[in-house]
């Protein structure tokens, strides 16, 4: 096996790519877009957090999202139209409940060894991408929400993450810009932010300086195994160009299911919608008053980043609404508020909104590993810590397939989500 296809320019396609190539592999990414990181890679929260490796499989979530159902501007939003689709993901959200404490420790330990191949990465490409390595606070407004955060940190130490409780005082010694009533917080110093597209722009650009042939424009209409190849078809009508690989890696983001039906295999991934602002911190007063400091509010579920010194990134909910792609007012409203009553010295004139669909897998864990048919791999599915995993999983997806090159390749297996 030498030739690969990777199917996808987010931040899960190029870091394979990347990674694959280092290998010696002869790579070829394509992506619908004419840029490299232009859908859910493009504006998320910017944060690397392995402190956020809780999965979501706990009745409280369920029990959250019931009692939000019908607040437009709920943390987490469920569209109650019915699919099979959602009914088939959300069913299988709730089978994976028994295994929520070995998924978050699974998680924990996977951000932690994704960080160290990110931050090596960027190092020998010299890809700069406004890193702020200051650590993430958790905050919490009640004693309930900030025990379960205790209970939690137990797990992320399962997992070989330190995080440490702080007072309320101690909070505003870390970040001093925060208003508001606090009960405590966590804080973990060895989480990070960036932002996630300036990365991925550059890693995109090392990859093709390493061989890879990016192509961009590209959307796949077609995707079949024949033989011991794995052929590609883009385009339409007279336009149509076929390619041929002797492998393909799927990182397609929220259209990897299709893609993977394709190819005959399940990969149920849902795209659960994020949005985000950008405080564009046009005067000193707001630069001074923002935080330098990434935060995690638990309550409104919201995560905060620092790009550089003139930008702000608010991030977060959580909406269960198909492939709806649509910037709505009374979601983008409550990220405003939150500004304005975290931070009430920014100026929120300036904001520009976003969102995104996350491709989510329902316990939380990424596909990653190979298909049933020859040549085939996965990706894909990272969910909220798609830019925290992405290295991580790009170098063991590179891993697997080396593996299978190997002419004493195993069986076909996921490399890490059992229960695809």
């Amino acid at each position: 096996m030498q030739t690969i296809a990777v199917i996808g320019g987010g931040i899960a396609g190029v870091t394979t790519a990347y990674a694959l190539v280092r290998r010696g592999f002869s790579v070829s990414l394509f992506e619908r877009h004419p840029y490299a990181a232009m859908e859910t890679s493009f504006a998320n929260g910017g944060q690397l957090s392995a402190s956020n490796a809780e999965v979501w499989n706990h009745p409280s979530t369920i029990a959250k999202g019931l009692k939000w159902m019908l607040r437009g501007d709920a943390p987490l939003l469920v569209n109650p139209k019915p699919s099979w689709h959602k009914l088939s993901w959300f069913a299988e959200f709730i089978a994976a409940m028994p295994r929520y404490e070995d998924n978050t420790i699974r998680t924990a330990r996977l951000a932690i060894a994704a960080r160290d191949h990110m931050f090596s990465w960027a190092a020998t490409e010299g890809i700069e991408f406004d890193l702020k390595r200051a650590g993430i606070l958790h905050i919490y407004r009640s004693k309930a929400a900030f025990d379960h955060a205790a209970a939690v940190s137990q797990l992320l130490a399962r997992g070989g993450l330190e995080r440490r409780a702080v007072t309320p005082s101690e909070m505003r010694q870390i970040e001093p810009t925060l208003s508001g009533n606090f009960y405590g917080g966590f804080f973990t110093e060895s989480d990070s932010t960036g932002d996630i597209h300036l990365f991925t722009q550059g890693l995109a650009q090392a990859a093709a300086r390493r061989g890879v042939e990016f192509h961009y424009g590209a959307e796949v209409t077609q995707l079949r195994t024949g033989g011991q190849r794995v052929h590609l078809r883009l385009g339409h009508g007279d336009a149509q160009q076929a390619f041929s690989f002797d492998a393909v890696v799927v990182s397609g983001g929220t259209a990897s299911r299709a893609m993977a039906a394709a190819l005959g295999d399940r990969v149920n991934v849902y795209p659960v919608k994020g949005y985000s602002i950008t405080v564009n911190l046009a005067d000193e007063a707001s630069r001074a008053a923002a935080p330098q400091v990434s935060l995690l509010d638990d309550e409104t579920k919201l995560v905060t980043s620092r790009l550089g010194p003139d930008r702000f990134r608010v991030a977060g909910t959580a909406e269960f609404n198909g492939f709806n792609r649509d910037i709505r007012a009374d979601r983008i409203r409550p990220l405003v508020d939150w500004v304005r009553q975290c931070f009430p010295g920014v100026s929120t004139r300036s904001v520009v909104p976003w969102a995104g669909l996350r491709p989510m897998m329902p316990d939380m864990l990424p596909r990653v590993g190979r298909g049933r048919a020859p040549g085939v791999f996965y990706n894909t599915g990272h969910g909220h810590l798609g830019w925290t995993l992405s290295a991580g999983t790009a170098e063991l997806l590179a891993d697997v397939v080396s593996a299978a090159a190997s002419p004493r390749a195993q069986a076909p297996r996921p490399a890490f989500n059992q229960s695809a």
